[in-house]
């Protein structure tokens, strides 16, 4: 299995923009499609989007369409999610997340592994 850990959470203003990492190591990163997933206090996890090995094609949650951003880059082994015009319902603890299932129809349930989680709160 793939081991993977996030940065790049934090606080910011509604509006404003944050940019989280996931750096993945102990396997060939390449073979995995990645995915994003985030979870609010009293909530079930949610997916966010995902990327297919290539990088070539993204998909993403309704909620997020238009404002976040997935990519990866497999020389450095890392997923990114660039995330714009922030508002105070994406407040969540983010998840990288790497699957050999079909990226377009990632769900908590088919993912392989799991990232530690990283912060994100958006103030109002």
């Amino acid at each position: 299995q793939v081991h993977l850990v996030e940065s790049g959470g934090g606080l910011v203003q509604a509006g404003g923009s944050l940019r989280l990492s996931c750096a993945a190591s102990g396997s060939t990163f390449s073979s995995y499609a990645m995915g994003w997933f985030r979870q609010a206090p009293g909530k079930e996890r949610e997916y966010v989007a995902s990327v297919n090995r290539s990088g070539g094609s993204r998909y993403y949650a309704s909620a997020v369409r238009g404002r976040f951003t997935i990519s990866r880059d497999n020389a450095k082994n890392t997923v990114y999610l660039q995330m714009n015009s922030l508002k105070p319902e994406d407040t969540a603890v983010y998840y990288c997340s790497a699957t050999t299932a079909d990226p377009q129809w990632m769900t908590p349930s088919n993912v392989d592994s799991w990232g530690q989680g990283t912060q994100v709160t958006v103030s109002s």
